[in-house]
Formats: structure tokens, sequence, C-alpha cells
């Protein structure tokens, strides 16, 4: 998945899965792993970091830029990742689809509507 823009730290209770499950999202491993309890995924954007707290797990929200967000979630079933459908009607400034991780974080994938600019 191409993402453009992304700054994001997600808390998780099980890293280890969390790692497996980011990996799929991401179709490749971590780029880091900083210090124990804590791996992360560099982008041309920023990073994303997956960090053990199970405390504050589940209430994290990502949301990932992609230049064609039907082509990255098609790439992320082929993963054996979620399925799910784009919602092309609700905005008319971009298509998103969300996903959830397994401790419930939400992770929106975003595409900006051709034509349209969203200030930085």
């Amino acid at each position: 998945m191409q993402i453009s823009n992304v700054l994001a730290g997600v808390a998780v209770s099980d890293l280890p899965r969390a790692r497996r499950w980011y990996e799929s999202l991401f179709g490749r491993g971590v780029d880091a792993e900083p210090m124990a309890g804590l791996v992360e995924w560099h982008t041309p954007g920023g990073v994303v970091q997956l960090v053990s707290d199970p405390e504050r797990a589940g209430g994290s929200l990502v949301t990932l830029q992609v230049p064609d967000a039907r082509q990255a979630l098609t790439e992320l079933a082929e993963r054996d990742g979620p399925t799910v459908d784009l919602d092309d009607t609700t905005s008319d400034k971009v298509l998103f689809a969300r996903v959830t991780d397994p401790d419930g974080n939400a992770i929106t994938v975003v595409q900006v509507r051709e034509g349209v600019r969203l200030s930085p």
C-alpha cells in the first residue's frame, strides 16, 4: 500500500499479534524496533508506531491517505486482511473505508477525490 501521509501512535494489548496484523496491512515487515514494546513502519509522510499498552489499547485512530483506495483495499484483501467496502457516497471530498485491528483500533484508508485539494 502506498501511503502519502501519516503520523500515528497505536496502543495495542498484544504486540506480536498486532505486529502480524499490521504487517498484513502494510504488506511488509517493520522498519524499526527502537526499543522493547515498540515497532515502527516508516512511510513517505511519517511513521506508524505500535506500542504495547494494554490499558489504552483499542482507542487509537489512524488515517492512511493513499493515491488509490480501491487498489489499497484489494491488496489488503489479497494478503488475507479484512475485506471492507469503500464508501464513495458520504463525502464529496474523499473516498474512504475503515478497518479495525484486533484490539479495535480504527484504521481509515482515505483517497482524496480527483480535483479536490485538502488543506495540509
